[in-house]
């Protein structure tokens, strides 16, 4: 749809339809200081030099890198027919179903989503997909405050540093007492957490894998949470959980994701995907829409948005469906993505990223004065210490076509000699060779 502003003539209109002479008289209210000086706007260019610019732009850009790097989000390789399902019109304009019956097809789709994301999990249900992990986190931690209404959370550090941060912007005047236990070269400190339980805990939220990459296993933990009254909620990567014991197993209240691994791309920070799943107890505190299928009337079978606490429906301070209306494409791509890789599919491309980690960490560990920062059992992602600062070793080697990772020290002081590497399937044993290589010179 083009962009048409309003003539001048038209404005004027407008404003001596309302009784005004100018622009600045509509805009009066507006204290003086909180104006600008003027409008840095530049003159309009023709759309030959605007694609001039945005080419000149986009060339500055570091591309074709071989990449290393994982930190929560993760470069697997996409199917062609994903995109080109999500792109048809019916699908791309449908937008969000506000008139709900009158969207079957969009329905149908996220009822679909829903199931796939409740069984890859093992959750009893899932809603239909919130902005990204970091937002899916909060929202499990607010369902969690309502359920038990106490304000105590529990948080290991190992917890993406990303959504900690978010979890203190979020709260900060929600009058919530977070408390977070401190990790271990890597590993959480189950003990700590068990510890820090009491009857005053709305939640306990880990990560698994965590930050760091390695995979724990929270049965234990979670059955002295529910012990406690409390809330256990566990963040996952979803690829692995093809393999992992699943939150459902471990007996997690709530399970939620990032999406972006399942047939999202990278794309310089989103749009992105939050998947949300719960048990049963908690349904009726899942935020956002939940479709449902029924019946109607004449045994015609449909599907109807349900529990969809909206702002139109109850009163605004109860309301949770407030952050997930853009989402419904890149579910139903993630949704397309897991359909086209079904069960073996999804098993294969996490058991080729782990099968390629473990072969990284022996060929860099094999270099002297290279280290696994724990011995701990990971995933497609692991952290290793080095003899010089991370930092240093990245600087070197992207002039070189590669990133070996994401520098631990940025969030944790103290290692910042530390690499945290992660390996998919697009990565190729030729790719590690190389790199250990590169590493082995710069060292």
């Amino acid at each position: 749809m083009p962009y048409i502003p309003h003539t001048q003539d038209q404005q004027k209109e407008m404003l001596e339809t309302i009784g005004l002479g100018s622009m600045d008289e509509l805009f009066q209210d507006i204290p003086e200081t909180l104006t600008p000086e003027k409008f840095d706007l530049p003159r309009g260019r023709s759309e030959m030099e605007v694609t001039t610019f945005l080419r000149q732009l986009a060339s500055r850009n570091r591309t074709g890198l071989k990449s290393f790097l994982g930190a929560g989000f993760y470069d697997h390789y996409i199917p062609a027919a994903a995109p080109a399902l999500v792109s048809r019109s019916e699908f791309y304009t449908a937008y969000t179903p506000y008139q709900a019956e009158a969207s079957q097809g969009s329905l149908q789709a996220l009822f679909e989503y829903q199931t796939a994301m409740a069984r890859l999990m093992d959750m009893d249900y899932a809603n239909a997909s919130v902005y990204d992990g970091g937002t899916a986190i909060y929202e499990a931690m607010m369902m969690a405050v309502r359920h038990t209404r106490r304000k105590k959370i529990v948080i290991s550090s190992d917890l993406s540093p990303i959504y900690q941060h978010m979890l203190q912007c979020y709260t900060k005047n929600l009058h919530l007492h977070l408390e977070t236990v401190d990790q271990s070269n890597g590993l959480p400190d189950t003990k700590g957490l068990a510890r820090a339980l009491d009857q005053e805990t709305a939640a306990l939220i880990v990560q698994n894998p965590n930050f760091f990459g390695s995979i724990s296993d929270y049965s234990d933990l979670f059955q002295q949470c529910a012990a406690m009254g409390a809330v256990s909620i566990i963040s996952v990567y979803p690829v692995l959980q093809s393999v992992l014991k699943t939150p459902g197993e471990m007996k997690a209240d709530i399970a939620v994701a990032e999406g972006q691994s399942l047939g999202l791309p990278l794309s310089f920070g989103g749009p992105y995907l939050g998947i949300m799943t719960c048990s049963r107890s908690l349904i009726r505190q899942m935020p956002g829409r939940i479709v449902g299928k029924t019946r109607d009337s004449r045994g015609r079978e449909g599907f109807v948005l349900t529990l969809q606490a909206r702002e139109q429906h109850i009163r605004r301070e109860k309301a949770t469906s407030n952050i997930c209306s853009n989402q419904s494409l890149c579910a139903l791509q993630a949704l397309a993505y897991i359909c086209l890789m079904g069960p073996a599919g999804l098993e294969q491309t996490a058991l080729k990223s782990m099968e390629l980690a473990r072969y990284a960490a022996d060929k860099l560990t094999s270099i002297p004065g290279v280290s696994l920062l724990n011995k701990a059992p990971f995933g497609n992602e692991f952290a290793i210490r080095l003899p010089v600062s991370a930092y240093d070793l990245v600087d070197s080697l992207v002039p070189r076509g590669f990133v070996p990772g994401f520098p631990l020290g940025r969030y944790y002081p103290g290692l910042e000699n530390c690499l945290l590497m992660a390996c998919t399937e697009k990565i190729s044993p030729t790719d590690i060779g190389m790199l250990s290589e590169l590493i082995r010179g710069a060292l």
